[in-house]
Order: structure tokens, then C-alpha cells, then sequence
């Protein structure tokens, strides 16, 4: 049975277990930026980009075939990155970090938005779609080589004869980064309370970190207006956004 946290009044037994935890670990999906206007990664393909199987858009092969495709709906996903800001969630777990220096933040969001609220220390378990490296070597290019060769898309890369420029993000049938994800593991299985927040707990193998912790000892709180895969398994559910939840939790430290 999931156990519903009334938001009018929040169970002392949360706020006691949020009071006492030492290490806090927040783990964060795409809910979490969606009230900066931050579209889902399905909801990204709209209009003209609809047309076109997700495997085309977001895989190794799909680039092989089509780059200039796969470059231009990246491009287009930057801009809307870059016209957004960070919301008052993102704010609250800045917020969280000051006052519990032992937090640690994982995301699956790859918009760079934590960070530009004011968090040094994020672990990015889907990359970051601000950051352009080498298909081939996996090596960053620097924004300046992406400006002088912006006639050509992808521009070609410094650092391999062959390689292209490509979005530092985890596509499909690719393995994530295995310092960041042993980083992760290891921050789950430390932890004495973990926050869920606006994530669908369907994509591994980040929707099994909450799952680790809670094997070893660790309270949950799920914060998503909707119930997911993970519900079942908290110890709290808080059916409102991140944006009016999170600072409701940080007043209550």
C-alpha cells in the first residue's frame, strides 16, 4: 500500500527521519526540470521531430547514419536548454547541499539546470547536453572549434581523423560512465534517507538506486505527482511538483 503524504499536514515521521539523516542522497529525473520548461526526452519529439523513431534520434547507429539529423535535433534541444532557468526545486536542493554538506545529488537529467542553480557536486548518470565531445574518442571539444567549423553539421572533431562531434550523452544500447555510476551505487548504499524526485523509476539502472538504499537502511520519499514503479516501494509518497515540495522540506529542516 503507498503511504500518501497529505501535503497540507507532513507526517512527523518525516519530517523526524529528514530532521536525523546525516547523509541525504537526492536522486533526480526529468520531473524535476519540467517547470523550467524543460520537455522529457519523448515529449522533445514534437512537430517536425515526431516523425522520427527515438532509436534514429538518441543511438549510435542512428548517428552513423543520419549525424546531420541527429546534430540538428540535439542543436534544437540546446536552445531550449539554454532559454530556461533553474526553478525553485532546483533552488531547494542548493539549499540542501549548504545545510547538509554530506548530501549527495544524482540526476538523470542532462540539462545542466543544478548546476546553474548553485551545485558544484552533481553526479550526471546521463551526461550533460551542453558538454560536445569526439565520437570517436569520447575527448571534449571546445566551444571555440564548434563555432569555427559551424558551417558543417556535426563539425568534424580535433582529436580523430574520423570522428564526428556528438552530444556527451548516454545513448541508447551505451553503457553509462562506470566512475559515476560506482559513485552513485556507493552514495545509495550509504545513505540514511533518499529523495525520489520526478522520476519515472522505469529507466535503469539509476531506477534501482532508491531500491539499494533502501537494502541498506535508508528511508525514501517519493516526490512526484504521479505514483510510478518506485511508489509501491517508499516510505512516503508526496504527490506534488519538486517546485513546491522541496522547499516544504528544506523549511522543515
Amino acid at each position: 500500500m503507498i503511504s500518501t503524504v497529505d501535503p497540507e499536514r507532513l507526517p512527523g515521521a518525516l519530517i523526524k527521519a529528514l530532521q536525523q539523516a546525516e547523509r541525504i542522497v537526492a536522486l533526480s529525473g526529468a520531473g524535476l526540470s519540467a517547470e523550467s520548461g524543460i520537455p522529457t526526452f519523448r515529449e522533445a519529439q514534437t512537430g517536425l521531430w515526431a516523425k522520427h523513431d527515438p532509436m534514429t534520434l538518441a543511438s549510435p547507429e542512428g548517428f552513423a547514419r543520419q549525424p546531420e539529423l541527429v546534430w540538428q535535433w540535439y542543436q534544437w534541444r540546446r536552445s531550449l536548454v539554454a532559454q530556461s532557468q533553474p526553478n525553485a526545486g532546483h533552488r531547494a536542493l542548493v539549499e540542501l547541499e549548504r545545510r547538509r554538506p554530506e548530501t549527495r545529488l544524482i540526476t538523470q537529467n542532462v540539462d545542466g539546470l543544478q548546476q546553474t542553480a548553485g551545485s558544484a557536486q552533481v553526479l550526471e548518470l546521463h551526461g550533460n547536453l551542453k558538454r560536445t565531445i569526439c565520437s570517436q574518442t569520447g575527448k571534449e571539444i571546445g566551444e571555440q572549434w564548434l563555432a569555427r567549423h559551424s558551417d558543417i553539421q556535426p563539425p568534424p572533431s580535433p582529436h580523430h581523423p574520423e570522428g564526428r562531434a556528438r552530444p556527451d550523452v548516454v545513448w541508447f544500447g551505451e553503457a553509462l560512465n562506470h566512475d559515476t555510476l560506482q559513485q552513485a551505487i556507493e552514495a545509495s548504499q550509504h545513505c540514511d534517507l533518499m529523495l525520489v524526485i520526478g522520476t519515472s523509476g522505469l529507466v535503469h539502472p539509476a531506477a534501482s538506486l532508491p531500491l539499494l538504499g533502501r537494502e541498506h537502511g535508508a528511508r525514501l520519499i517519493e516526490v512526484n505527482p504521479q505514483t510510478t514503479a518506485l511508489s509501491e516501494q517508499v516510505d512516503w509518497h508526496w504527490p506534488q511538483t519538486s517546485a513546491v515540495a522541496l522547499p516544504r522540506l528544506i523549511d522543515a529542516l
